[in-house]
């Protein structure tokens, strides 16, 4: 392709720029060495009163709601006419014009790009997919919780906790969970649940034949059980784990230099609750992700699957006390009805559902639609992290409806 010959000015110009740039990098003082770093809680119970403010009674709003009082502040934003401000010099500000006249020289020289085709939404990349980009749930694997509010649909990960989920599977046949509560709800935590009288032996209500009461830690699994097709990878850096991505639908992460892969702690993320020591979870007790993703219980709890449908249930539950979200009084804690497996139920009865397969053609299109955002979108981030996507699930679709 042919080329231009950059004139003599312009060179001067891309020079004197390149000059003032280097100059000021120069003119930047030398941070000083970080100090030991303190926790969060050190700097705030260090802090003088005069680092505190009180609020601006004209610019908080008081939001009255029957559960209570909501209290948000409105701030303006501008510049702060008491900052100092460094003045150019003559030859700086000439610098930058030459600069931005030999810029805007090469940009009317470059050629016109042609238009690039308008992107499908990520809802037309599912409408468009194929049926057998979709799979049904498997009834063994699939827990559905009855609450007076409604249904929770809970999807069991075996490949990632077979003895927990087994546990899980003969507790469930039996039905150990029917009648238990729920007795913990921490905001943007966890919604947990169990039973009330679990600690005390001699009221703690009896496990299912067949259950464990005694099961080894499962926080992670060899990695070389995942093959390289299974693992649909995020190509966007994850600052909790070294690779990311997907496994048979669900948030996976992995250390490669170790060798093990586990399920992260993302939301609508299902756990064992456990003690001080490591293997003493059962599946008696289990969890949800209602809030922010909490990664940091990676590798430290048995995760054992996610929830599918009902997140709207659990995350708004009333909230506990300040024991972590435990409820205080006995009134409090939430009824659960009853939790059955799929296959305990007639299949007219089942919940007609189906769930992205993450080794699909569709779903790395689905994913890059999350990691382009347009439209709407000022500014597009081209960046999605693990627990910023999941794997949708649809109704399952009738013969009618398909299109021929």
């Amino acid at each position: 392709m042919p080329q231009k010959t950059p004139t003599l000015n312009a060179l001067r110009c891309l020079i004197l720029a390149a000059c003032a740039t280097h100059a000021a990098a120069q003119a930047a003082p030398t941070p000083a060495p970080a100090p030991k770093p303190k926790t969060s809680a050190e700097v705030l119970a260090q802090s003088p009163d005069s680092d505190w403010r009180a609020l601006d009674p004209e610019n908080t709003l008081l939001m009255e709601l029957p559960q209570g009082q909501v209290l948000s502040m409105l701030q303006a934003l501008g510049w702060r006419s008491e900052m100092p401000q460094k003045t150019p010099t003559l030859n700086a500000l000439r610098c930058l014009i030459l600069a931005a006249c030999a810029t805007h020289a090469a940009a009317q020289a470059a050629p016109t790009p042609a238009p690039a085709p308008k992107p499908k939404t990520s809802a037309e990349v599912l409408a468009q997919s194929p049926d057998s980009d979709w799979r049904a749930l498997d009834p063994e694997n699939t827990l559905l919780m009855e609450l007076p509010q409604g249904q929770v649909l809970i999807e069991l990960a075996p490949r990632f906790a077979p003895a927990h989920v087994a546990n899980i599977r003969a507790l469930a046949r039996g039905g150990f969970y029917d009648g238990l509560a729920i007795v913990r709800v921490q905001d943007n935590y966890v919604t947990q649940w169990g039973d009330p009288a679990g600690e005390d032996p001699a009221k703690a209500k009896p496990l299912s034949a067949g259950a464990s009461a005694q099961l080894p830690a499962e926080f992670s699994i060899p990695l070389q059980r995942i093959a390289k097709s299974e693992f649909a990878k995020l190509p966007d850096r994850d600052g909790w784990a070294e690779v990311t991505g997907f496994v048979d639908g669900f948030p996976v992460a992995a250390d490669p230099r170790k060798g093990r892969a586990w399920l992260a702690h993302c939301y609508a993320t299902v756990g064992a609750g456990r003690s001080d020591a490591a293997d003493s979870s059962n599946g008696t007790e289990l969890y949800a992700v209602i809030g922010h993703a909490p990664r940091g219980l990676d590798l430290n709890i048995t995760t054992v699957g996610r929830v599918l449908k009902g997140m709207e249930l659990l995350s708004s539950l009333p909230r506990g006390g300040a024991n972590m979200g435990f409820y205080d009084k006995p009134e409090q804690l939430q009824a659960i009805q009853r939790v059955r497996l799929l296959s305990q139920m007639p299949e007219a009865e089942r919940p007609a559902l189906q769930v992205l397969r993450t080794d699909s053609k569709t779903w790395p299109l689905y994913l890059e639609r999350r990691r382009q955002r347009s439209g709407w979108f000022v500014y597009n981030p081209q960046h999605v992290d693990l627990c910023g996507v999941s794997a949708p699930v649809r109704a399952t679709p009738s013969a009618a409806s398909r299109p021929s």
